[in-house]
């Protein structure tokens, strides 16, 4: 069953994909999602956990795409898995690395520098190395009261 998860870190939103996003119902749930989100100056699709894309739900990104356009709102996709990675290739969206991801966040310097360490530390059970970072990262801001960029 696919689902979707929005946290909200001041005007950035995060929507964390998780499941087969192969029938309209998914496609139709991802539009809500990212739609419900129109006071957000960044949205970013993270497609860690996303098994799986349809052509529905491929459509429903492009229209989301221009929607986000429309509106004045970035919108970029973090971290596809394989699978899904090769469907999206064929069509241009524009994919938030993990350092534009920290960007994107406002990270300050030593979240860097501890960007670096955490690149030495063994992966988490069953994690990517993004995935683990983005989970450590992402209380940091919460706890920061980050309220979007300047």
């Amino acid at each position: 069953m696919p689902s979707v998860h929005i946290d909200n870190v001041g005007k950035i939103t995060i929507i964390e994909c998780a499941g087969r996003f192969v029938r309209s119902e998914a496609a139709l749930k991802l539009r809500d999602a990212v739609i419900s989100q129109r006071g957000a100056r960044v949205v970013v699709l993270d497609l860690t956990e996303m098994h799986a894309i349809g052509g529905g739900s491929l459509g429903t990104l492009l229209l989301l795409q221009r929607w986000a356009q429309d509106n004045y709102i970035g919108f970029h996709l973090f971290n596809p898995c394989g699978p899904v990675r090769d469907k999206l290739k064929h069509v241009e969206f524009e994919f938030a690395s993990l350092e534009q991801m920290i960007g994107i966040l406002g990270a300050p310097q030593a979240m860097c520098a501890r960007h670096e360490d955490f690149k030495r530390q063994p992966l988490h059970q069953g994690m990517s190395r993004n995935r683990c970072l983005y989970r450590a990262t992402r209380p940091y801001f919460v706890r920061q009261g980050f309220s979007g960029c300047s």
